[in-house]
């Protein structure tokens, strides 16, 4: 069986200067969908793009849900470790660097980033977390120093509770991550704001 465990999509990058992106897509969403979006706020970046693998009534997802916003611990556990090891097989496989990986997730996507910071860190150096939710809090938290993360979460998210947002990105930041929280007026789709916000983020080297 082959270790590309996930059907996927990979772009090969064309800018040595611009990380690499993980693209990871909402409820409903496939392999495709996010293509553009890496594009236009990290031109030049290689993109590795996977089709969560769990169907909901039809609609691709990461992990499960019980319901609207009631996840099984074990069961996003299992999932993120299954796409930790997709990773590091694609990175050898691709020969992209690993150590420079930045998620970019939207909703379902962005949840599954933030799973993997907290649960498999080596996996990236930092993440682009777009309508974010908490889905897991681990009881011993990783080190993140050294990894940066940018949550945007809109104001009138009817989907994610309005705590979370300061909720992760605390979680984060405890852990020893570099977090920048936006909160642009919007409500679950994206908005420019997500997109411009996201750009001067991934521009933003981080320092040695």
């Amino acid at each position: 069986m082959s270790t590309l465990s996930y059907l996927h999509r990979f772009e090969a990058g064309t800018d040595l200067a611009a990380p690499p992106l993980l693209l990871l897509h909402g409820t409903g969403g496939d392999e495709n969908d996010l293509i553009p979006l890496g594009q236009k706020i990290s031109p030049g970046s290689a993109l590795l793009s996977p089709r969560g693998d769990v169907s909901e009534h039809g609609a691709r997802r990461f992990f499960a849900r019980l319901s609207e916003g009631v996840f099984d611990p074990a069961e996003v556990t299992r999932r993120t470790h299954a796409l930790a090891d997709f990773i590091a097989a694609a990175a050898k496989h691709y020969r992209f660097d690993l150590t420079k990986l930045t998620a970019v997730g939207f909703s379902n996507g962005a949840n599954i980033a933030a799973t993997l910071l907290l649960l498999r860190p080596e996996t990236l150096a930092g993440a682009v977390l777009l309508r974010p939710m908490v889905v897991l809090e681990p009881k011993q938290l990783p080190d993140l120093k050294g990894k940066r993360a940018f949550l945007s979460s809109g104001t009138v998210d009817p989907i994610v509770p309005a705590d979370h947002p300061g909720r992760l990105a605390q979680l984060l930041r405890r852990a020893g991550a570099d977090v920048t929280l936006q909160t642009p007026a919007a409500s679950h789709g994206l908005v420019p704001a997500d997109f411009s916000g996201a750009r001067d983020f991934l521009a933003r080297r981080p320092t040695a």
